[in-house]
């Protein structure tokens, strides 16, 4: 669904339906003040351009709140892990780097 800041992201949910204006992120969840989910945190949030990037099905996101500079701004940390290895991502756009390795089949060398 297409978030606040214009780009579609599959953890965001809005309800429009006969007026009602319900919107939320599933990846974040509902965290209490001061880290709760705002409209807002979707003009700097990865995850979109992380789900465009890549789309494994082993990849797993999660997805905080962080408070910066002070407490005055607020912006979204996102980590990533992989199932299929079980070991963090460091870079989520390009993956975990066992996924998607070109498969041979055996025999054909």
């Amino acid at each position: 669904m297409r978030t606040p800041a214009g780009v579609e992201c599959p953890y965001f949910y809005g309800d429009y339906y006969r007026g009602r204006k319900r919107e939320e992120c599933r990846l974040i969840g509902k965290a209490a003040p001061p880290n709760h989910w705002t409209p807002d945190l979707c003009k700097t949030c990865r995850v979109p351009a992380i789900s465009r990037a890549n789309a494994c099905k082993n990849l797993v996101l999660e997805a905080r709140v962080n408070r910066r500079f002070f407490g005055l701004s607020r912006g979204v940390a996102v980590t990533a892990y992989c199932l299929k290895t079980a070991a963090p991502v460091a870079e989520p756009e390009i993956g975990c780097g066992e996924c998607h390795l070109e498969f041979e089949p055996p025999g054909e060398s």
